[in-house]
């Protein structure tokens, strides 16, 4: 693919994965609550979510998911489901932890599938592939290579900007130190991700 067509599709997508999200929400809460080593498996599952719906996109394959519609609007509400219990967990979570020792972890398979959920149910991320995407890029001409090269891309500019929300959230988990303050951020966590999961659910 030519360069100028990667860059726009880099900068179109920069600006629709930066600008704060369900997502990028449901992101920042979770390492505000609980750190950002066990976080990993959520990523990965937003950007494999994400690669999915590139290649839905890329292969003219928009017509699966509205034929399958349902099943990604199972998905969706799964993930709203999973963010509310998170919220829940969150907003009772014990404060009397010491410093360094946390809660006990979520478990890594359900994070993954969790932000699974989340990525393939969250229509934002749904209509900038199958529907900005085309205006962006000739699909029509996109061939294994252009598909590996806008999926290399994607990558690039999803992981610089989560790592740098993650990053963003583990400077302020670290001024958080006292009893009190731990319950705040537990609150604060805890709303940030019901407020995800309501605008998941409330998007069509």
């Amino acid at each position: 693919m030519h360069v100028t067509s990667l860059l726009i599709f880099a900068a179109a997508l920069f600006v629709a994965a930066g600008s704060p999200g369900p997502s990028i929400a449901a992101l920042v809460a979770r390492v505000i609550a609980k750190g950002f080593r066990d976080v990993f498996p959520f990523l990965l599952a937003m950007w494999i979510g994400e690669a999915i719906w590139l290649s839905l996109a890329v292969f003219g394959l928009a017509v699966v998911a509205q034929t399958f519609h349902l099943a990604f609007v199972v998905l969706k509400w799964v993930g709203v489901a999973y963010l509310a219990y998170l919220a829940w967990k969150m907003w009772t979570a014990p404060v009397e932890a010491r410093e360094g020792e946390m809660p006990r972890e979520e478990s890594a398979v359900k994070l993954f599938f969790a932000g699974m959920a989340v990525t393939l149910g969250n229509p934002k991320i749904m209509m900038f592939y199958l529907a900005l995407l085309p205006t962006i890029i000739d699909l029509a001409s996109v061939t294994v290579v252009g598909w590996i090269e806008l999926t290399l891309t994607m990558a690039v500019v999803l992981v610089a900007i989560d790592l740098a929300w993650v990053l963003a959230a583990a400077q302020a988990r670290k001024l958080l130190k006292s009893r009190r303050a731990m319950k705040i951020a537990n609150r604060v966590s805890a709303t940030t991700m019901a407020g995800a999961a309501a605008a998941i659910a409330a998007r069509s």
